[in-house]
């Protein structure tokens, strides 16, 4: 049974998360294993970071109030982490959020200010925020412990799976697949990174390829967790440094994708979250021992009706 949104302020982390061989996914010489995020509380990977980042600043000296920029998911991990800390949390969001995400940031007590089109005018706000109230703010793809949180899940995956070969991850502001390789590549320096973007919003792909921050007008897709347009110059560096390959996965392979994982392995996967999934769909071809991470569950309404999948 699925805890409720008011409970998940209560919960601690329990860890690891599963690693499952996906039969549906897997061939004679082929195996693929689904890494499923969507257990933690709030449904999503970003509890990792957010939690982490949390308490080494708190280490530091006292936090009166935490600020962050989110297009959801990230927004209800900080809005959790600052709850079980008992701190006050103002998140920035797009307009027109997620509503499932909305409600979960409202549930854990943070007040939610909707501010822009899109993530990168949600960041402006909160950095304005956080200059006139002196609050935290706990900005994703630029906070240097939060990788770290991430990093757990790759010195997992090797630990739970020491034979693999090749791990997919969705790429959306890096701080996930940054933290992922950095482990991964440490207890296995053979493992390859395959980062997944979405094809309506390539910025890091693009970044990727050319070695130089390269931002795209606008980030227009239903993966809402990899809609950047304006990448960091030093996740650039990093990513070229630790990911082996770049694919973009479009909206409809995203769909697919997610009705494949409800229906083959009975996981619901938000957009993003499926797209590490669509890319080893249309990459057979792949390693002997694969991992397709799954990072969160909160699909929208209108994309499970698209999707064909419950809300």
């Amino acid at each position: 049974m699925e805890r409720s949104h008011e409970d998940e302020g209560a919960v601690s982390l329990a860890l690891p998360t599963p690693l499952t061989r996906a039969s549906s996914l897997s061939a004679d010489g082929r195996d693929v294993y689904v890494k499923n995020e969507t257990v933690l509380p709030t449904g999503s990977f970003k509890v990792r970071g957010a939690q982490h980042s949390l308490a080494a600043n708190l280490a530091r000296g006292p936090i009166r109030e935490l600020t962050a920029a989110s297009t959801g998911n990230h927004g209800a991990a900080v809005a959790w982490a600052a709850r079980s800390a008992g701190i006050e949390v103002t998140i920035f969001v797009p307009r027109h959020p997620n509503p499932v995400k909305a409600a979960r940031m409202h549930a854990l007590g943070a007040r939610v200010m909707e501010r822009g089109a899109d993530l990168s005018a949600a960041i402006d706000a909160a950095y304005e925020y956080a200059r006139t109230t002196g609050a935290f703010f706990l900005h994703d793809a630029a906070d240097a412990d939060v990788p770290a949180g991430t990093a757990l899940i790759g010195a997992e995956i090797v630990e739970q799976l020491p034979a693999v070969d090749r791990i997919y991850v969705p790429m959306g502001d890096t701080a996930l697949i940054r933290g992922v390789a950095s482990a991964a590549k440490r207890l296995k320096p053979s493992v390859r990174i395959v980062g997944v973007v979405a094809a309506n919003a390539p910025a890091y792909l693009l970044s990727w390829r050319e070695g130089r921050v390269v931002e795209t007008p606008t980030a227009d897709t239903i993966a809402d967790g990899l809609a950047v347009r304006r990448p960091l110059a030093p996740n650039v560096t990093a990513i070229r440094q630790l990911v082996d390959e770049v694919q973009a996965v479009t909206e409809e392979e995203m769909l697919s994708s997610m009705r494949h994982l409800h229906r083959h392995e009975g996981i619901i996967a938000e957009p993003a979250a499926a797209a590490a999934t669509a890319a080893y769909l249309r990459d057979r071809a792949a390693s002997p021992v694969n991992v397709v991470l799954v990072t969160g569950r909160n699909v929208a309404p209108d994309v499970a009706t698209r999707a064909g999948i419950p809300s």
